[in-house]
């Protein structure tokens, strides 16, 4: 079995720790897009990938490979998000910083989409997954991948959508940033 590696990124503020597991580790080869992503972007997507959750670093690592192979088949050209978020706090890097997704028709060359892993209508992603996706876009912030002055929104309020689910919608309209529109 092949050894998985993950790049443990350490926040300037607060001293947080942030795994996150590049495409080339998880996935055995680089992302497929190759729009660049101007840098800093305004926008963040939160969405959900309406699939089963995770909570192990197994069962996210098969999941995330499900979702990319499921999309591709489908007919995108790779995965659609920036990053996901599993349930184990760990964080899924896709198109990452510098490549544009297929996440938010109309806003994908705007925005960075952070999909939580799972369903989320009933019920929150864990406190881990919570956690990692807020110091995710801090990270983007303090490294200029997100401008400091960004708008938060959920995938429903850009496309008529369930995503990212009443539960997780509720809980972001309380986070730094949100956008009411």
């Amino acid at each position: 079995m092949k050894l998985l590696v993950a790049i443990v990124v350490i926040l300037a503020v607060g001293g947080n720790t942030l795994d996150i597991i590049p495409i080339t580790e998880w996935a055995g080869s680089e992302i497929n897009r190759k729009q660049e992503l101007a840098n800093p972007v305004n926008m963040v997507v939160i969405q959900h990938t309406a699939s089963k959750d995770c909570y192990s670093d197994k069962l996210c690592l098969q999941t995330v490979n499900n979702i990319r192979g499921y999309v591709m088949k489908i007919g995108f050209d790779d995965i659609p998000y920036s990053f996901m978020v599993g349930g184990n706090g760990k964080v899924y890097e896709g198109a990452g910083w510098h490549r544009v997704g297929a996440h938010t028709k109309g806003y994908n060359d705007k925005a960075i989409g952070i999909g939580f892993i799972g369903t989320f209508v009933e019920k929150l992603p864990s406190p881990e997954a919570l956690k990692a996706a807020q110091e995710l876009i801090e990270y983007g912030v303090q490294n200029n991948h997100i401008a400091g002055d960004y708008k938060l929104f959920g995938h429903r309020q850009l496309s008529s959508t369930v995503s990212p689910g009443d539960a997780l919608q509720k809980e972001i309209e309380g986070w730094p940033h949100w956008a009411k529109n």
